[in-house]
Parts: C-alpha cells; structure tokens; sequence
C-alpha cells in the first residue's frame, strides 16, 4: 500500500493512495503506521482516495487511534467519501474518531 506524509507543524498528515481498505491491506497499512506514529501525537489520515471500508480496515483505524491516544495523542480523518462515511455512521465510529471534510479543518481542529 502506498502511503505519503506531510508535516505541517507538529501535525502528521498521511494520505492513503488506496481505493480500499480491508482485509486484503489492513495488515500491511498497520505495519506501515506503527513506527510513523511512535512519532507523531496528531496525524490526520487522508481518506479522500478510499473509496470502500470494511471491518478490517475500521479496526486497523481503531487501532492507530489506540496507539495514539497510548502517547497521549489524537486521531483525525478528512475526506472521507459518502460510502466510507455511511458505514462509519452505522457503526458509530463518526463518535469516536473526529472526521473533517478537508485537510486544513482536520489539521486547525489540534489548535
């Protein structure tokens, strides 16, 4: 899976260049943010390429966010498609992960 990060200030922004997230790469999107966010304690993922979600892939999102919070961190999406953002809604995880139309309202969301 391809991955690509931009640090604006102390705010990690990493864009998913996948059209899906299950279980065919969940695993190996987990093993590529692991060491990415021992570093960082606010990352906002790009979803704004993902196009179908399902559990595997909300559970390797879950899991970051545990990482994260773990370093006293936070978690946020932006762009996040209407397929991706309904299923969300169904299993409520729009309540425990903030998620932000664009980038830059994510990112001035850790202000």
């Amino acid at each position: 899976m391809e991955l690509s990060k931009e640090q604006i200030d102390d705010i990690l922004v990493i864009t998913l260049k996948t059209e899906i997230l299950d279980a065919s790469n969940a695993k190996e999107f987990r093993s590529q943010t692991v060491q990415l966010l021992e570093n960082s304690r606010k990352v906002v993922f790009d979803m704004t390429q993902v196009k179908f979600i399902d559990s595997s892939g909300c559970g390797t999102l879950l899991s970051c966010l545990r990482q994260l919070n773990g370093y006293g961190g936070d978690l946020k999406l932006s762009g996040v498609q209407k397929p991706v953002r309904t299923l969300f809604e169904l299993v409520r995880m729009h309540r425990i992960i903030e998620i932000y139309d664009k980038n830059d309202d994510a990112v001035c969301s850790f202000q």
